[in-house]
């Protein structure tokens, strides 16, 4: 591969995936410095006589039963169940919460500011093909990463700089995160 395409590559990759890096740097950076994110919830209602089941594989069909009974047509592509708390998904938008109790299950609705959205989708909460996209991101930041260090590797104007950067870098990501 030659070195021109290698650059045009970088570059392309990197200008199509950097307002998803710059949007994701500030979601999660406000995060960080204390602006946390805000999840309304509304009590929607009940369902008496309800019992869910995680493991069960009419659970969507469940869920989606007893909010068209409280006259909610919901648009979700999948529950997640953990305990007696169940959640529709994705969760980067408005979304359900139900809660089993003894005699049936509680419903409340959730909507996500535009902050807690991002971080949603951070955690792999978005809809189906937002998740591929999510995949693709990360693939092509990694080849973003190689060939960068590459280049920088391979002139002899950036080697030691390249060098000693990567290096700090790694000990400091190292030493944060195992010390």
């Amino acid at each position: 591969m030659s070195r021109r395409l290698l650059v045009s590559i970088h570059l392309y990759l990197a200008a199509f995936f950097a307002p998803m890096v710059i949007i994701m740097a500030v979601s999660g950076g406000l995060h960080l410095l204390g602006v946390k994110e805000v999840m309304t919830s509304t009590e929607l209602g009940y369902v008496s006589g309800l019992k869910l089941d995680a493991d069960s594989p009419s659970l969507s069909s469940d869920v989606r039963t007893a909010l068209q009974s409280l006259g909610v047509d919901a648009r979700f592509e999948y529950v997640k169940g953990r305990g007696g708390e169940f959640s529709t998904r994705p969760s980067s938008r408005e979304h359900y919460r139900l809660s089993q109790q003894a005699d049936g299950v509680a419903i409340t609705t959730v909507s996500p500011n535009w902050q807690a959205a991002l971080m949603e989708l951070h955690m792999g909460h978005g809809p189906r093909w937002y998740k591929w996209f999510e995949t693709a991101f990360a693939l092509g930041l990694i080849i973003i990463m190689i060939s960068g260090l590459y280049l920088g590797l391979m002139s002899a104007a950036y080697r030691r700089q390249t060098l000693v950067l990567c290096s700090v870098g790694l000990l400091l990501f190292l030493a944060l995160a195992f010390l």
